[in-house]
């Protein structure tokens, strides 16, 4: 129960289903989970440990407030690893890995254009890290896991404007940079998707320095 309670939460945060700063009680996440208080509290614990949450003195949770200048520290840090587990990961992509890779970048297309915002950014998620569990690399994936966590309010920002844009009839090619990594896999060009992957994350931090 407490690993659920923990994965779960994490989850959500990742993908930026709390609003950034919004702050919540173990009691009404142990009402939500339908759990005693006890796993939720380990589970808060945990992720405050990973810089996820905070906990106030009195047990209550806040999702950390968002700013520019911690968006431009995440987005560089983001961009540096990033950059090189997918440059690591391309040439340990065989063509069924590649394949897949492409059929998460459609499907993350496609949920974009039809409006179904938390599920494109799920899938995204999904893309990004078919890439970084290639590298090779048993330390990557965990760091950038917890980068994507501690990223989570700036997901919540991102899905509002992505909702905003589509009610506007505006649809972005959020899977550019997705096509062209996939087409450098092909090419076995490391450096090129290491740098699409930079440029992909330096145009959501972008996005997003206006909304800060």
């Amino acid at each position: 129960m407490q690993d659920s309670v923990y994965e779960q939460l994490r989850n959500a945060l990742m993908w930026g289903m709390f609003e950034p700063a919004q702050v919540t009680t173990i009691a009404s996440l142990a009402t939500e989970f339908g759990t005693s208080h006890m796993p939720v509290r380990e589970a808060l614990r945990r992720l405050a440990a990973e810089n996820g949450l905070e906990i106030a003195h009195n047990g209550s949770a806040r999702v950390p407030a968002v700013s520019r200048e911690r968006l431009d520290d995440l987005c560089r840090v983001r961009s540096t690893l990033e950059g090189l587990a997918t440059e690591l990961a391309t040439p340990r992509m065989m063509p069924a890995d590649i394949e897949r890779c492409r059929q998460l970048a459609l499907e993350h297309e496609a949920l974009g254009q039809t409006g179904k915002v938390h599920d494109m950014l799920r899938k995204n998620h999904e893309f990004h890290f078919a890439i970084y569990e290639m590298s090779g690399s048993e330390a990557l994936p965990q760091l950038i896991a917890n980068l994507w966590l501690r990223f989570g309010p700036y997901m919540r920002l991102l899905s509002d404007l992505v909702a905003r844009q589509l009610d506007e009839g505006i649809i972005h090619p959020y899977s550019t940079y997705h096509h062209e990594m996939i087409e450098a896999f092909r090419a076995g060009d490391a450096k090129k998707s290491g740098a699409l992957m930079a440029a992909d994350i330096e145009a959501t931090q972008k996005l997003l320095r206006g909304l800060c």
